[in-house]
């Protein structure tokens, strides 16, 4: 086998002749190592391509923020807070101004005022959110002259010598002595007037307008005059006649929206027996419109009616043979109204927030007529009917002849009375008093004796229509800054809550009518006062019970992130790794070049 030797030194150094040398690195050149060092500058574009991706996805953070933020109007917490502020720490306060007139009496008018004010003092209850600034002037007419006390009130000058006499009190005519009195004193907003007169029958009389009169015989005391006059100046102007804590604020018959519905129906328990109708539509011009105008500033009252059938009641009823006649007693009362069989429906425009009211006329059948309500002393009720608070009140009426089935006919429509109407109406206007808080009687029985409290056309007088316009006033401002608080509160405890324009518009104007209600009850313009209370309290009702609040009121940021985040975030961090990695990498690949240009520039 053929091999193939190697050729000795001496033959290849002959390829380069015997002169020729191997190549040498230069004295100049430094040392290389490719590991540590290049000679070349790292370029910019893997860097450049990295970062545009980095900074494109950045540049699109804001526009997916945009995308998903949610739109919320301003509202003004600062002017939230200073209503709720004012409320809280400083009383609302009401100006009144008190005005006594004694007739025929010879006593110093700076004495009775101080005497006057004394038992004013202390028949005050203090109330933490709302009370009452009065002021009081005493005059005393002596026919010839006047004498006046000293006060720094503008209405102390306003009633004119001679203007009340003796003479005017002799006739027992208490209607004409009221509309005497409304021409003298001229019955303003803020300004009550107590006239006491010496006269022959005594007597003691609160009337329909802003003022009332006491005549008392010539022996009389003058110091149970003035205890009779703080009385009937506190316990009946200012607190309405009636007892405290009767009826509390938020329980009162007016709903959030300031509406009242006043459903009245009159039931056919047994209409196989007989069928009633009414003429509702008389009544209601009568009786029930000048009611719902003189409540105007309270609440926004309608009224509805319907004609029900087959609607018996819940409760028993038996024979007392004493008295020829159905009885049922007030223990029955929870049972009677029969809400399986009542269907007492109202129309859509009375659902929402307004306040329902019931008011039935229950015509009873030939099986139970007459049916009475016994009261629990054992005596028959004279209006025949009860009230329930909160919801309404009942009338059972008993057709004339009842017990003679023989003179209704089944199929005969028959119509209730006009006269047995207007009575039942009468009571339900008593009944509504009531649910106000009122006393349905026309007696005030007070510490020092009895008042006859004259009645008004309209359902309810001035003086009374006074008492709740103070009060609704309080309660409402009260519970517009409560409701415009917790909506504060609320939304800034919940970044990612919707607050629509409407929203917004609906707290500015809540606002502007509670500053424009406090205004008005510091000046003692009680009806303004009591419909912009009205008007702040509902639109803060509307604003915090909005249905866009409702429905997204618990989707907060991290809901948020928990949606996106599966889209964007995989992508996002290899991006972000990316450009850290590609950095880290030229500032490596800057560090070998500038240690090889280190080097070189040693070398050189």
């Amino acid at each position: 086998m053929a091999e193939i030797s190697e050729a000795p030194d001496s033959d290849s150094s002959k390829l380069f002749g015997s002169d020729s040398k191997a190549p040498q690195r230069p004295d100049s050149e430094p040392e290389f190592d490719p590991k540590l060092m290049r000679k070349t500058k790292p370029g910019l574009k893997r860097l450049f391509l990295t970062f545009s991706v980095l900074f494109s996805f950045l540049l699109g953070f804001p526009f997916l923020w945009k995308s998903v933020e949610i739109y919320r109007s301003p509202l003004p917490f600062r002017e939230i807070d200073s209503l709720s502020t004012q409320l809280r720490s400083d009383t609302l306060l009401f100006p009144l101004h008190f005005h006594a007139l004694f007739v025929g009496f010879d006593s110093d008018p700076d004495r009775l005022r101080w005497s006057i004010l004394s038992e004013i003092t202390k028949l005050t209850s203090q109330n933490p959110k709302c009370s009452d600034n009065y002021t009081l002037s005493v005059t005393v007419d002596l026919g010839s002259r006047c004498l006046r006390g000293r006060t720094s009130s503008p209405h102390s000058s306003s009633y004119q010598c001679g203007s009340v006499t003796g003479g005017d009190f002799v006739q027992n005519d208490d209607v004409a002595v009221d509309e005497r009195l409304a021409s003298v004193f001229g019955g303003k907003n803020n300004e009550y007037s107590m006239a006491v007169v010496k006269g022959v029958s005594e007597r003691a009389v609160v009337g329909k307008y802003r003022h009332a009169w006491m005549v008392v015989g010539d022996g009389s005391d003058v110091e149970m005059a003035v205890v009779k006059v703080a009385e009937v100046l506190i316990k009946v102007f200012i607190n309405g006649g009636r007892e405290e804590g009767l009826i509390r604020n938020e329980f009162m018959p007016v709903g959030a929206d300031g509406k009242i519905v006043l459903s009245f129906n009159l039931l056919n328990a047994d209409p196989h027996d007989w069928v009633y109708d009414w003429d509702f539509e008389k009544i209601d011009d009568t009786l029930l419109t000048p009611m719902i105008e003189a409540l105007g500033p309270v609440a926004n009252i309608s009224v509805e009616s319907q004609v029900l059938y087959h609607t018996p009641k819940a409760s028993f009823s038996y024979w007392n043979q004493k008295l020829e006649s159905y009885v049922f007693s007030t223990k029955d009362l929870p049972f009677f109204v029969n809400s399986n069989e009542w269907h007492l429906d109202t129309s859509i425009a009375a659902g929402g927030r307004s306040k329902i009211l019931q008011f039935a006329v229950y015509v009873p059948s030939a099986k139970e007529c007459p049916l009475l309500l016994q009261l629990p002393n054992g005596e028959i009720s004279k209006t025949n009917g009860f009230i329930s608070p909160m919801w309404g009140g009942v009338i059972v009426w008993n057709p004339q002849g009842c017990l003679r089935d023989s003179e209704f006919k089944p199929s005969a429509k028959n119509i209730i009375p006009i006269q047995d109407l207007e009575n039942m109406f009468e009571v339900f206007i008593g009944q509504f008093r009531q649910l106000f808080g009122f006393k349905s009687l026309n007696v005030y029985t007070g510490a020092s004796g009895d008042w006859n409290l004259l009645p008004s056309e309209r359902g309810f007088t001035e003086w009374e229509l006074d008492v709740l316009s103070r009060q609704h006033t309080c309660f409402n401002l009260h519970s517009c800054a409560t409701t415009l608080g917790s909506l504060s509160r609320l939304v800034q405890s919940l970044p990612r809550m919707i607050i629509k324009d409407e929203i917004g518009k609906q707290v500015k104007l809540s606002l502007e009518a509670a500053k424009l209600a406090l205004s008005n009850a510091s000046s003692g313009v009680y009806e303004s006062s009591a419909a912009s209370s009205s008007q702040a309290r509902s639109l803060a009702e509307d604003a915090f019970f909005h249905p866009s609040i409702m429905s997204v009121s618990y989707y907060s940021f991290e809901h948020c992130f928990a949606v996106y985040s599966p889209f964007f975030l995989p992508v996002s961090m290899h991006v972000v790794l990316a450009a850290l990695r590609e950095l880290r990498r030229y500032k490596q690949e800057k560090a070998k070049y500038l240690a090889w240009k280190a080097k070189a520039n040693t070398a050189t």
